[in-house]
């Protein structure tokens, strides 16, 4: 996304060409090279690398998925002194209530409307999809991995 095209709803997703497009690539060619490779020659050899091939998506799976679980947490931090901060003080014990993926959704929220967001979230029991479907003053997160 470029820096000039504001952040909205449709377009926050992150796109890592390196990690999604060519390690993704590498792999599903590699599973396809070395099925074809058994099929033309079983034996146990051909058999163990099919098996490593598939065993190489676990790490790649998770090396994506460790980052942005300790950026969830962050956000949750960071979300629920945000809150603390421009909330009324009587509201403080609410703040708590809302779940991880409510307070991710409210980090597009602007300041201006973080607090009502907030509420009715808790309210309405609304998931990240939608508060972020309810944000009128969209606050980009450039700093998303």
């Amino acid at each position: 996304m470029s820096k000039s095209t504001p952040q909205n709803l449709k377009n926050h997703g992150r796109l890592d060409p390196p990690y999604h497009m060519v390690l993704a690539t590498v792999l599903l060619v590699n599973l396809v090279i070395v099925i074809c490779f058994l099929v033309r020659h079983p034996n146990i050899f051909s058999a163990w690398l099919v098996i490593l091939s598939i065993a190489i998506f676990i790490p790649a799976i998770r090396l994506r998925a460790y980052p942005l679980k300790v950026q969830d947490r962050v956000i949750r931090l960071e979300e629920r002194l945000r809150l603390q901060t421009l909330a009324p003080t009587e509201w403080h014990t609410q703040i708590y209530r809302l779940t991880e993926d409510q307070l991710i959704g409210l980090r597009f929220a602007a300041d201006d409307e973080v607090v009502v967001l907030a509420k009715l979230a808790l309210e309405q029991n609304l998931n990240r999809k939608q508060i972020k479907e309810r944000i009128r003053n969209w606050r980009p997160d450039d700093w998303r991995v």
